[in-house]
């Protein structure tokens, strides 16, 4: 099922195309290090005086080269060492953990990388999970040591830390250090005065040394510990240079939780080859897209679907005729996009194109070349402005992105190159190629990875083509869960094997297409079995759904949550010229809009059955029956997303279980 074979950590250049080797000799070259300390050495010497890692939105703003970047580290870890975090492990023989409790700056990095350089593991969350969890997390990993935020992370927690073997606490504030009886308290400069007179204790670190434990995000049950090695994490440095070739001084915005796998990985891999790090967040991303120019951008799916929510919202701004001229403009430029992919082999809806069906797709794209050229001057131009006009790519990864998203960044001329993986693959496995970029597809594997496709009771391999559980293997896998045996053991089979628990099926090039997830599965009681994600993606093209998730385990049909976009609710009711408001006295505009009345349940009845039907390979079961329109939506801040904006379906179901119990019963 794959073009590629494990290789050995030494030998990963003989499993890369002759298109993937030459785009690695424009890089820098890691392949003989052994732990990501090592790179930072490296890269102090190769790119100096370069802007490593900026955060504008810091008081004072923060700004680092690649040389000051490394003596920090450095002296964090002198500094670790010197209040007694003992790289040998101690009589127990086990490396120590210490619990990094921080959200993203550049604090948090020089932390990550001096806890390593120490000789020690890190377990990592954010700051602004529940309280519960981080003790259960600093509990689990048997972490002596913890490196918070500031004082009020530390307050948070510290009822909860009497009973846990902590010995040191370092801010990464610099807020003046409270006294406490159990454990030494310092803030960030203290602990680098403290390094800058102790002598750091070089280690040789193997590639089979655990370098830290990413806590799973918690969609269904407790968080599970991965444990990934410097080889795990390496592996993404030295392959992912096969995916994008930035250039020393190139510049990344950062905006997902800097701990997660994904990001992590992105960060060491981009900042391994010189870039600029400019770290943003939701309030300031859009300004900071215009002002800081990015070359490259990691993000997930509602990144780029707020972003098009926002370009949308510009387009139903203006004259009536304009917006003819721009759905036109677009319309035209999606069957020349799709003429174009069948052309170049690229089209997953026609990938046994004979040579007249291509001949075809030539001379339509050609006839629609001048419209293209016609939306590029007046539309689509002004449009890539929003990102800052100087991308060269932008990855998407940790979920699946809705096929209307990946259209218009094609039409408007934003390279997205779809990724994916998961925690426990460090995270990277596939990837699309500029070269390849088969819309729709998670991409071929990145070098040293297999995929396989079997069948989801017998584990049996399946032909190419054929949609069933995807199974993974590589260096990249982790080395299991932390004190879990029995989850491991269910996760990875004798053979090496990762159940992913995804669904899909693999091009006769390899490329991966995800269908849905084995566990979301909804099971009907006429037995058809639904992934609600391809469902929940074609909906959200309606511009009058903002958030959607699917429900009916166990029903007769399927049935929808859904968070309308009130600001298109409330414009489509001003140009119909109807009143849907309630005759209450609120002030709040979203909180007037009676969600229940027959026009609104028509108009949303009218979305869903399009959007639904219009989805290729639409059957009858997919059809959605009941559903109820809630206007809180799902977030981080409510619990029902993770930190990576996935929406947490077992919270929704039991946050609305009332309600989704009586739509099935009326």
């Amino acid at each position: 099922m794959s073009t590629t074979q494990s290789p050995s950590p030494s030998s990963l250049l003989s499993n890369v195309t002759e298109r993937e080797y030459r785009a690695l000799q424009t890089l820098v070259d890691y392949t003989n290090i052994e732990s990501l300390p090592e790179i930072w050495s490296l890269a102090a010497r190769k790119f100096d005086h370069i802007i490593a890692l900026h955060n504008p939105h810091s008081q004072p703003e923060f700004k680092i080269t690649y040389s000051q970047l490394f003596i920090q580290i450095q002296k964090f870890a002198a500094g670790l060492q010197g209040l007694g975090i003992n790289m040998s492990g101690g009589e127990s023989n086990q490396i120590e953990r210490i619990a990094l409790i921080a959200d993203n700056s550049p604090r948090w990095f020089i932390a990550d990388q001096g806890i390593m350089s120490a000789g020690a593991v890190n377990a990592v969350r954010s700051a602004q999970a529940e309280r519960e969890e981080l003790l259960y997390i600093i509990a689990n990993s048997g972490s002596t040591a913890l490196v918070v935020e500031d004082i009020k992370t530390l307050k948070k927690l510290e009822s909860g830390l009497n009973d846990l073997p902590i010995k040191l606490v370092v801010l990464l504030s610099d807020e003046t250090p409270p006294v406490a009886e159990q454990y030494r308290i310092v803030n960030f400069n203290q602990l680098l005065d403290l390094g800058s007179n102790h002598t750091l204790v070089a280690l040789k670190t193997s590639g089979d040394t655990l370098a830290t434990l990413i806590y799973t995000s918690g969609t269904t049950g407790k968080p599970k510990g991965v444990m990934l090695s410097h080889k795990n994490l390496l592996h993404q440095v030295k392959t992912l240079g096969t995916v994008v070739q930035p250039q020393p001084g190139d510049t990344v915005l950062s905006i997902l939780p800097t701990w997660h796998s994904y990001e992590r990985s992105g960060e060491y891999f981009l900042l391994s080859q010189g870039c600029t790090q400019v770290y943003t967040n939701l309030r300031a991303v859009k300004e900071d897209l215009k002002k800081y120019k990015p070359n490259y951008m990691i993000a997930v799916p509602r990144l780029w679907e707020s972003i098009y929510e926002g370009v949308q919202k510009q387009f139903r701004s203006q004259p009536a005729n304009k917006q003819k001229l721009i759905q036109f403009l677009l319309s035209t430029s999606q069957k020349y996009m799709t003429a174009r992919r069948i052309t170049q082999g690229l089209s997953l809806d026609h990938l046994h194109a004979s040579a007249g069906e291509k001949l075809g797709a030539k001379i339509v794209e050609l006839a629609l070349s001048p419209f293209q050229a016609l939306g590029e001057k007046i539309v689509y131009a002004t449009v890539r402005e929003a990102t800052g006009g100087k991308i060269k790519h932008v990855i998407s990864g940790g979920g699946a992105l809705p096929k209307h998203i990946d259209n218009f960044f094609e039409i408007i001329g934003v390279e997205i190159l779809q990724g994916y993986g998961l925690t426990e693959t460090s995270p990277v496995t596939n990837a699309r190629r500029p070269w390849r970029n088969l819309r729709g597809s998670s991409g071929q594997p990145i070098p040293g990875t297999e995929v396989k496709i079997v069948d989801p009771e017998t584990k049996q391999p399946l032909p190419v083509g054929q949609r069933g559980l995807v199974l993974l293997k590589g260096p990249q896998i982790m080395q299991g869960y932390y004190q879990n045996p029995e989850a491991t053991q269910k996760a990875i089979n004798a053979e090496g094997w990762f159940d992913s628990g995804d669904l899909g099926w693999v091009t006769p090039e390899n490329d991966l297409v995800l269908t849905g997830r084995a566990k979301d599965t909804i099971v009907l009681t006429n037995g058809e079995n639904i992934e609600p994600q391809p469902i929940e993606d074609a909906c959200l093209r309606s511009p009058y759904v903002d958030q959607i998730m699917l429900v009916g385990q166990d029903q007769r049909s399927i049935g929808a949550l859904i968070v309308p976009n009130v600001e298109a609710l409330e414009k489509w009711a001003e140009m119909q010229k109807l009143d849907i408001s309630t005759q209450n006295d609120s002030t709040s505009t979203s909180q007037k809009i009676d969600l229940e009345s027959k026009i609104i349940q028509d108009l949303f009845r009218q979305e869903l059955n399009r959007e639904v039907k219009n989805r290729p390979g639409y059957r009858a079961d997919d059809r959605i029956g009941p559903f109820k329109l809630i206007l809180e939506p799902f977030s981080i801040e409510n619990g029902m997303m993770t930190q990576t904006l996935k929406i947490r379906r077992h919270v929704v179901m039991e946050n609305y279980r009332d309600i989704i119990d009586e739509m099935f019963v009326k």
